[in-house]
């Protein structure tokens, strides 16, 4: 019987299919490269076609000019008349009339409103009666003392009374011109208090007087910042309702005290002529000058970008953006110094920058255009 070789053949063939393999997969790899490679070349050269043929971004400039600018101290307050008092009642008595109304401009010593003087008038003429009645006594008096008929003491008596009646008719008087109320200074009826028929007592209030001329900001300072102002120093003083309303202040009043609560010190200042818009009791804004430079590089507020903790602006040069980066030192209202990174003359953008990248084409508008 013929034994059985269990021995497994030797794969000699596998060899030269593991080969062919290799090389398959050696192909595949080169051809998807290739491809690739074409593929990333045609794409960047439709890139470089798309910003060759771009359109370009149409913006606004401004020119960058060299002036003055200034930094201020800057607080809030209500414009308020220097000289404003609430007349009181002196007398007591019933409102008959009443002269002005609210609005009304009234002169120093005018009439605003009276009494019912009946009373007082009755008053005045008992007065005259009792002070006429001791004259003629003290002359019978004295005519008596003088024949000796009459003691000394009758004659003091005699003379004490013409002066007591004396008083009572001043007061009598008075009285009857307290029933006549009366404007303390000029200025204009800003309130009303009354009415016609009223009874009034001692004290009460009658009408609010208020002087227009001059009007003033009461501001409330940081006592370090009140150190170098002094009175008489310029101001300028904004209206809050609309900021393009401003006009000249001086510094009338420095409080020597600090308040001790606030740790402030009251500034008063003065307001110039003004608008004919700006009222009494207008809110406002008062800027004392802190600080001018004569000819600084300014730019336009809204042509700063900030990014974090760096500023730029972008400038229109030969028809593309230039991203500069800017160094600011004073503002005021809508323009800003540029302590570096500009010169006069330069044209940055101020609208149509929110896009734009450093070097990306421009189109000028407005007259820059031209």
């Amino acid at each position: 019987m013929d034994s059985i070789d269990l021995e497994t053949p030797e794969p000699r063939r596998r060899w030269p299919r593991i080969a062919l393999s290799l090389g398959t997969v050696a192909l595949l790899a080169g051809g998807f490269y290739l491809a690739q490679n074409a593929r990333t070349a045609d794409a960047s050269e439709t890139e470089t076609k798309k910003e060759e043929t771009k359109v370009p971004i149409p913006v606004d400039t401004v020119a960058v000019v060299a002036g003055p600018v200034s930094s201020y101290l800057a607080a809030t307050a209500n414009l308020v008349p220097e000289n404003e008092v609430k007349v009181l009642a002196e007398w007591e008595g019933r409102i008959s009339r009443i002269l002005v109304e609210e609005g009304q401009a009234v002169q120093k010593g005018q009439v605003i409103a009276e009494l019912v003087r009946g009373d007082s008038e009755i008053n005045l003429e008992k007065s005259r009666v009792r002070l006429a009645n001791a004259e003629a006594g003290y002359e019978r008096t004295a005519r008596l003392h003088r024949e000796g008929l009459v003691s000394p003491q009758d004659l003091d008596r005699a003379s004490m009374e013409k002066q007591l009646s004396g008083q009572e008719l001043k007061e009598a008087e008075w009285r009857l011109a307290k029933t006549s109320i009366r404007a303390p200074f000029g200025g204009r009826v800003t309130a009303r208090a009354i009415q016609p028929g009223q009874d009034i007592r001692v004290g009460q209030e009658i009408v609010t007087v208020a002087s227009f001329e001059p009007l003033v900001a009461r501001i409330y300072l940081p006592e370090r910042d009140v150190l170098p102002l002094r009175v008489g120093q310029s101001a300028k003083i904004v209206s809050k309702a609309d900021e393009s309303i401003a006009f000249d202040g001086v510094i009338d009043q420095i409080a020597p005290i600090v308040d001790v609560a606030t740790g402030t010190v009251k500034v008063t200042v003065k307001a110039g002529p003004r608008p004919e818009a700006v009222r009494p009791g207008a809110f406002v804004e008062v800027r004392i000058v802190q600080e001018t430079r004569a000819a600084a590089l300014l730019v336009p507020r809204e042509a700063v970008v900030r990014e974090l903790q760096r500023t730029f602006v972008f400038v229109a040069k030969d028809g593309v953006a230039q991203k500069r980066p800017v160094v600011l030192g004073l503002e005021e209202g809508a323009r800003v110094e540029a302590t570096s990174g500009l010169t006069a003359g330069e044209l940055v953008i101020t609208a149509g920058q929110g896009g734009l990248k450093d070097g990306a084409p421009i189109k000028l508008l407005g007259a820059e255009a031209s």
